[in-house]
């Protein structure tokens, strides 16, 4: 087409910055005209709508808190994949970051043409909610959600807040080796520690260094050892490739200590076990030597000794032959002499109530029948 084809020639704007800006204020306020009356019709149409219709719930009202974007293909959700998602309910004791992980897995084996694993995840990540934790999705408000970053942002500052990765970075600061953990099991419990938060903020220099002053004297040895003199000689990711093969190798020869096997019906323990053994039999063996001397003190202890008499307490002889007894009987027969002379005088300081032939237990009272 050539320039004499125009009918009309437009004239040069020689100010058409401030033209466009008047055109564009131009269509604000029709726009906001057009609103105001749209707003004027739907009051004046409100007024005449009964309670009832009023009261009726907006079909128009947007119930999903996700927003989703438009796909350039065809995408429908297999009910395979949906069966394949772990599930998640929201409880106290489940990991967040792990069902994440499990997810990523199972959406990651699905990719169709023209669409992306964000969209899929957007769209799979409801149904691999289940109780509580689908009732907070579906609380969250219409448009809350428009990418898969913003679902994961939120779902993390729900069900792992920062209280919880403050309790993890603790327990990492603060790991020890127990007494009787091999290097392959502490090394195992530390890193699944850390994987359980990944948002630690931590250092490789310092997880290192919690790991190696966690250990116990004798694998902080072998591991100072291997590592030619002090393990800080090394570079965090050679210190942590040295840890790692001396826990894989010490898993997969283990230590005969260690282990327990049976030999001609013996069964073989380690040095701590047979030591705590040995020590509870010597104790066992002295209990009873003693138990025995006691016994045997006991027996040969003298039947003169073990007599005492009740009248002077001495351990020469018993009651019926102490001779205080015999003494207290001739002072009596010598100051009374016109009494009949009684072999157990109630008067005397050696009367005892025990005795049988006592003069005021008989039915014939003799003793006060003589005369002076």
């Amino acid at each position: 087409m050539t320039r004499s084809s125009f009918a009309t020639l437009l004239e040069l704007d020689l100010e058409i910055e401030r033209t466009f800006w008047a055109l564009r204020r131009q269509a604000r306020s029709a726009a906001t005209c057009e609103s105001r009356i749209s707003e004027m019709d739907n009051q004046i149409i409100e007024g005449d709508r009964t309670m009832k219709e009023l009261a009726a719930p907006d079909v128009a009202y947007k119930y999903s808190c996700i927003t989703y974007p438009d796909l350039a293909g065809h995408f429908e959700l297999r009910s395979g994949l949906i069966h394949l998602l772990p599930k998640f309910q929201g409880l106290s004791g489940e990991d967040p970051n792990r069902h994440l992980h499990e997810f990523h897995v199972v959406c990651s084996t699905m990719k169709p043409q023209g669409i992306s694993e964000e969209a899929i995840k957007l769209r799979a990540f409801p149904f691999s909610l289940t109780g509580a934790a689908k009732d907070w999705l579906y609380c969250l408000p219409a448009g809350y959600i428009t990418s898969w970053i913003d679902m994961k942002k939120a779902f993390l500052e729900k069900f792992f807040p920062a209280s919880r990765t403050a309790t993890i970075r603790k327990s990492i600061c603060g790991i020890q080796q127990v007494v009787g953990e091999t290097l392959y099991d502490y090394w195992e419990r530390f890193k699944k520690l850390c994987s359980s938060c990944p948002q630690h903020q931590i250092s490789d220099q310092l997880l290192v260094q919690y790991f190696y002053e966690g250990l116990l004297p004798m694998d902080r040895s072998m591991i100072d050892a291997a590592a030619g003199g002090a393990l800080v000689n090394k570079t965090p990711n050679q210190a942590r490739e040295l840890i790692s093969n001396m826990a894989e190798n010490s898993q997969q020869f283990g230590s005969r200590a260690l282990g327990t096997r049976v030999v001609n019906e013996t069964h073989l323990v380690s040095n701590e076990q047979q030591e705590i053994r040995n020590n509870l039999q010597e104790l066992t063996s002295l209990v009873k030597q003693m138990a025995l001397q006691n016994s045997s003190h006991v027996s040969n202890f003298p039947l003169s000794m073990m007599k005492l008499c009740g009248i002077c307490s001495s351990q020469d002889h018993s009651s019926d032959h102490c001779p205080n007894l015999y003494q207290d009987e001739s002072v009596a027969a010598i100051s009374r002499p016109q009494f009949q002379q009684h072999k157990y005088d109630p008067n005397s300081s050696t009367y005892n109530p025990g005795w049988r032939d006592h003069s005021n237990l008989r039915y014939g009272n003799t003793f006060y029948q003589q005369p002076t």
